[in-house]
């Protein structure tokens, strides 16, 4: 930093005060008793202004520059407008002695000895308050919320704008130490961040404003880095009592300058805090510049410091001959402006210099004087570390880093050998004072420059070598080696280069030039030598041979690239520019001055800061690739090139044949269809493959070059694979050209391609024609199916020939698809395919067709009815369904569909029909029975057991409707004949659905009702033992009650009779439906269940069924009877008997005799008759079940000729006569078997 002064001028009054106009044109100094406004741009002294009567102590300027103010001795204020005229004056009771408005709200502030007071334009009056002491200074926070005024006891006090106090600071110095001059950080938000470092905390607390350039992933580092550096070289300024939490009290930092000679911070809560400065003079004016990065203070030691704004001096701006009172920076600028005790106004531009280094991708410079921030160019990463102390010099060189203070030379290294690691740490500390122009830094060494000599310093501060040179050292860059043997470039006025090893004694002398040297570098391999000298010139050398390669004008600096030996680039004129080779240089526009090129990237400094500047190499790689040198292209290309320009190389290459450079550049790009190209190449080559024309000509086929392509086949004798190209990309003009002598083959491989080609453009029509022609059939009929042409599909299956099946089934396949069967048909008749055309009548469920066919070809019987049966069971035509499958010969299928509808039937409660599938049931296991003679005993047990199960079912849907349904639909007999042959019947296992609680209610309710009270109370006991529902519990229980108080015994009406025995049966039998007499089984009604007057006889041994028949029908005449009465006379009684008496020629029935002889015994007897017997016996009296075999017929005789009973010819159900009519005309079908009246069979 220096000062260059601008103007000075000089008054005979001594200059308290002074104030710059916020734009920063006019100047206002408080000089005797006038005000005196200067010009800032030359100094001249636009107008004095008069007003005050005394003295005049202080001045200021409003923030938006409207007005300004003045205090004076004369204990008044006059405020002035910026035209520079008085508009207001007010007075205290004492002199004036300072004045400050607000920067918000534009309220005055000002001071006298005793008293301050607050004056607003709105208001347009003073509100006054008293103080304790003299009131010296006072400063405004940025905000305007607070005004801080210092006073000569040592206090300082802080008012809210209503004038009220809210925090007093009494320093320990008191009335020894008066506060002289006070002021507010412009801009001490930025302080926040540098005081919450100091927390422990800090991760928590840092203001992350400061970070909007640096990533997220690096404050951890910048933290450490910084941190380390502080614990190391100022650990006493750690001061614990320092540290406050609170950030808002950050916010606002209130330098104070005390007759004590110190310099304090202080927070707006009233902690102090950073180290307080002992200055050595006493402080007349303190202030800051207008971002508040440094403060300037003047006093007793006639010169203006300059000052970090943590107070660290950094140097002198200008030395006067007086006390300096008052000294203040031009708002938004550089240029300070003194007032002096004898009168002197100077005015002074600062300049500040760049400290910067700079090694490969990392850029280190000073910031704020004391900082230095490192930025790695490539990731944009930064780090600052703070030195607290001017910093003088800074190098930087691979992992190292020098900085140098005014005391000493700091040196860091990183913490890790990574390349994008910014974490630096102390290593060594060189306690000494240096005097360098040039300072660099190596592995292990410092090089310090002075003048003409070069010295060579360990880090222990031991001096090792020294050069002395024959003139001035222009330039020096370390440009590498091994650590403690690295190799410095230097650069003399006197035009000569040298080159030096810090561990050799000798310089070495590379080439004298004429003209002076500004700036060097060397190529990477240390063959080629940059000068740019002071006629911005940039000349390049070969090391060896000291030749002058080539030169250019307008250069200001140079650098060659690290990454390509022949590439170096040079700024100037505000162009950039890049030289490759020998070729012509490439320019673009670019500002500053280039100081290092890697890659593709240009590192620029511009003014103070540095950028890396993307610059695509894209010129001299075409240069190269113009040539032909596609390798020295290549290595220019991964410097950095964009997409474009890689394919393009990669294209050049391959079309040169250097597969191996056009393999790197696709792989760039990533293009795996030239790679497997090349790869293909390679291993031709590799086989022994050496023709170029050949290779080239698949390449020219891969860029889309197919006539070169073509050309090149043809040349190379390979005329096919032109044809294939040409037949591939659907170009079937050009591929005739290169058929061969009319080849029915290749014509027609060549027709079926472009069929192929007119199918893929959606011309299908076309292509079927030309499959067509081709004779490729199989593919016309796909393409004519997929667009539904049935016409055309005819067509082409009509002109086939009947051998060829493979196209005719597909033809037939795509009729079945677009729903045709008719023409589907047609094709399967042709080919006498019949199996196929029964599938087709099954699946278009054209039934009568498919009987018709099944008619006349049996074998595919099976094939019809078996898919006929599932599609009505789909349909629920379960028992067609049934019926289909029986007629299928599957008799598996229709018994499962049998016992499937029959449980169906159970669980919905549907008995009725459950009773009719089980007796269907029964005939189908019959049928089964009669058919196989292996099953013959099974399907006969299970017979019975399914006929047994439908008479069960069939008489408990009465009870079953009886109790679910409201009304009942039989009389009380029916229901309780039903109830007790159901009761009889479940002696073991109770069938599904069937409900024992049902049945006994039902019994229980009819017997009651009927008069069989002892019946009943049976099935009430009966019941007690049952889970009963809800619904029934309480009938139930009132039927038991009173049923009590019935008879016990049963009505002998309902008493069932043995029509062959004639003995009266209990109502509750325990042999079930027997007689308890002679054995014979009961045979009930299908409808009123009561016992009918019939009595079941068999054949004798020889007689068969139909000589049975036969004789019966003969029907002998049989003899009349007599009936008489006959008296007879005992000694006790008297009694007539009514006897029969036949004729003298015939004797009795024989039938009834057999019965009469038959009766008694604990074992059934059945009865046997003879042939005499049945010639006996009326064709009208017996019924007869005719079953099939392998079952016998049944014979039963009425013995009740008159009482007429009906036998249902199907299911062999008898009936009385009556019901059965009734039941027939009310359901037009049997109503067990349900028969139609109208079925002439069984």
């Amino acid at each position: 930093m220096r000062a260059v002064l601008t103007w000075r001028d000089k008054v005979e009054q001594c200059i308290y005060d002074l104030a710059f106009k916020p734009d920063g044109t006019q100047l206002i100094l408080a000089a005797g008793n006038r005000l005196l406004v200067y010009d800032t741009s030359d100094g001249t002294l636009l107008q004095p202004l008069k007003g005050h009567k005394d003295t005049v102590y202080c001045v200021a300027y409003a923030k938006d520059g409207k007005r300004f103010a003045s205090g004076s001795a004369d204990k008044s204020v006059i405020i002035w407008t910026s035209k520079l005229e008085g508009i207001l004056k007010y007075t205290h009771n004492d002199s004036i002695q300072c004045v400050s408005y607000n920067p918000v709200t534009h309220q005055l502030a000002s001071c006298s000895s005793s008293d301050f007071g607050l004056w607003s334009p709105e208001q347009k009056s003073v509100t006054k308050y008293k103080s304790s002491s003299k009131i010296t200074c006072c400063s405004w926070t940025n905000d305007g919320q607070y005004l801080a005024l210092g006073m000569f006891n040592g206090v300082i006090s802080i008012r809210n704008k209503n004038g009220e106090e809210k925090v007093k600071i009494e320093r320990p110095g008191g009335s020894l130490s008066p506060i002289w001059s006070i002021c507010w950080n412009p801009s001490s938000r930025w302080e926040s961040f540098w005081m919450n470092r100091e927390h422990k905390d800090a991760e928590e607390v840092i203001d992350n404003r400061y970070f909007q350039e640096i990533p997220s992933t690096l404050k951890s580092a910048v933290y450490s880095s910084q941190g380390s550096e502080a614990e190391e070289e100022e650990p006493e300024e750690e001061d614990d009592s320092l540290r406050d939490n609170n950030s808002e009290d950050h916010n606002d930092i209130l330098a104070v300058a005390d007759w004590g000679q110190k310099l304090s911070f202080y927070q707006l809560s009233g902690k102090q805090i950073m180290r307080e400065r002992s200055l050595n003079f006493d402080p007349c004016c303190v202030s800051y510049f207008t971002k508040g990065e440094y403060i300037l203070l003047g006093g007793s030691d006639k010169q203006v410091s300059l000052f970090t704004k943590d107070g660290v001096r950094l140097g002198t701006v200008g030395e006067q001959n007086s006390w300096v009172w008052t000294c203040r920076v031009k708002p938004d600028s550089n240029y300070v402006v003194v007032g002096c005790q004898d009168g002197t106004i100077s005015f002074y531009q600062l300049i500040f210099s760049t400290v910067h280094g700079l090694y490969k991708d990392r850029y280190a410079y000073r910031d704020s004087m004391t900082d230095v921030i490192v930025q790695h160019l490539i990731t944009e990463q930064k780090v600052r570390i703070k030195c607290k102390e001017l910093v003088k010099k800074i190098a930087i060189y691979k992992n190292r880093l020098a900085i140098q203070l005014p005391e000493k030379i700091l040196i860091y290294e990183l913490y890790s050998s990574d390349s994008s690691d910014m974490h630096y740490r102390v290593k060594e500390k060189m306690v000494k004072k240096f005097e360098c122009n040039l300072l660099v830094v190596c592995s292990n060494h410092i090089i310090l420059c002075q003048e003409k000599r070069l010295q060579c310093l360990s880090f222990s501060g031991v001096k090792e070598r020294e050069w002395q040179m024959e003139s001035l050292i222009r330039y020096i860059k370390v440009i590498g080696g091994p650590p403690g043997r690295e190799g410095l470039l230097v650069g003399l006025k006197n035009g000569q280069i040298l080159k030096i090893f810090v561990d050799n004694l000798f310089a070495i002398v590379l080439l004298k030039q004429a003209t002076a040297v500004r700036c060097l570098d060397m190529s990477a391999s240390r063959n080629k030598l940059a000068v740019v000298d002071e006629n911005d010139t940039c000349l390049v050398y070969d090391v060896h041979t000291k030749e002058l390669l080539f030169q250019e004008s307008n250069a200001n600096s140079v650098a060659w690239n690290t990454q390509c030996e022949d590439m170096l680039c040079f700024s100037g004129g505000g162009y950039l520019n890049i030289k490759a080779s020998t070729f012509p240089v490439h320019q673009q526009k670019l500002q500053g001055f280039v100081v290092g090129f890697h890659g593709s990237k240009i590192f620029c400094l511009h003014v103070f800061s540095m950028s890396a500047v993307e610059v695509p190499q894209s010129a001299p790689m075409y240069q190269y690739l113009d040539r032909k040198m596609f390798k020295e292209a290549y290595q220019i290309a991964c410097l950095g090139v964009t997409d474009t320009d890689w394919r393009e190389l990669a294209m050049e290459a391959l079309e040169g044949l250097e597969f191996e450079t056009a393999k790197k550049a696709f792989t760039r790009v990533q293009d795996l269809r030239y790679l497997e190209l090349i790869s293909s190449i390679e291993e031709r080559k590799k086989r022994g493959e050496t023709n170029n024309d050949l290779f080239l000509a698949d390449v020219f086929s891969y860029q889309g070059k197919f006539h070169e392509a073509a050309k090149l086949y043809k040349k190379s004798g390979h005329e096919n694979l032109a044809l294939d190209m040409y037949t591939d990309l659907r170009m079937f003009e050009y591929a005739k050209d290169f058929l061969g002598s009319g080849d029915p083959k290749e014509t027609k491989m060549l027709i079926t391609k472009q069929a192929d080609w007119a199918r893929n453009i959606n011309e299908p029509k076309a292509a079927v024609e030309m499959y067509i022609s081709a004779g490729e059939h199989v593919k016309a009929i796909e393409l004519s199916g997929d667009h539904g042409w049935v016409d055309m599909l005819i067509d082409i299956a009509r002109k086939l020939d009947k051998a060829e099946r493979e196209p005719l089934l597909l033809c037939a396949h795509y009729f079945k698809k677009l729903d045709n069967p008719g023409y589907a048909a047609e094709t399967y008749l042709k080919m006498g395919d019949l199996k196929s055309l029964v599938q087709l009548h099954v699946e278009t469920q054209c039934w009568d067709e498919a009987f018709a066919l099944g008619e006349k070809h049996p074998e595919f019987k099976d094939d019809i009815y078996v898919p006929y049966a599932q599609w009505l069971a789909e349909n629920d035509r379960f028992e067609e369904a049934q019926k289909a499958f029986h007629k299928a010969g599957r008799q598996g299928e229709a018994v499962r569909v049998l016992e499937q509808l029959t449980h169906n039937a159970v669980v919905e409660s549907r008995f009725n029909d459950a009773a009719y599938y089980y007796w269907m049931l029964s005939m189908q296991c019959l049928e089964i029975a009669q058919a196989d003679p292996a099953q013959q005993d099974l399907m006969v047990g299970k017979f019975h057991h399914f006929q047994h199960l439908a008479e069960l079912y069939h008489g408990y849907h009465a009870i079953q409707r009886y109790t679910e349904e409201p009304f009942s639909f039989h009389l009380p007999e029916t229901l309780f004949n039903i109830s007790r042959f159901l009761l009889h019947s479940l002696t073991k296992d109770t069938p599904l659905g069937i409900s024992k609680v049902n049945t006994l209610f039902t019994l229980a309710k009819q017997s009651k009702a009927l008069g069989a009270y002892k019946l009943a109370r049976h099935a009430y006991d009966k019941l007690q033992g049952l889970k009963i529902p809800a619904r029934f519990q309480k009938s139930i229980e009132l039927g038991s009650l009173t049923i009590r108080s019935k008879p016990f015994h049963d009505s002998e009406e309902l008493v069932p009779l043995c029509y062959r025995c004639s003995t009266n049966n209990p109502l509750l039998n325990n042999l079930g439906t027997v007689c308890i007499n002679c054995r014979q089984p009961f045979v009930f009604s299908a409808s009123s269940y009561e016992v009918l007057h019939l009595v079941e006889f068999y054949l004798e041994e020889g007689i068969t069924d139909e000589e049975a028949v036969s004789l019966i029908d003969l029907e002998a005449p049989r003899h009349k009877r007599e009936n008489k009465w006959q008296e007879v006379t005992s000694s006790n009684a008297q009694m007539l008997r009514l006897e029969e008496t036949q004729d003298s020629t015939g004797d009795d029935d024989p039938f009834t005799a057999k019965l009469s002889f038959e009766q008694g015994g604990s074992e059934f007897v059945p009865i046997v008759v003879s042939r005499s017997v049945l010639r006996s016996m009326s064709r009208r009296d017996v019924l007869i079940k005719r079953w099939p075999p392998p079952l016998r017929w049944q014979y039963f005789r009425s013995l009740l000729p008159d009482a007429p009973i009906t036998m249902c010819p199907s299911c062999f159900q008898m009936f009385h006569s009556e019901d059965y009519e009734l039941l027939v005309l009310q359901h037009t079908c049997c109503p067990y078997c349900r028969r139609r009246i109208d079925d002439s069979g069984p």
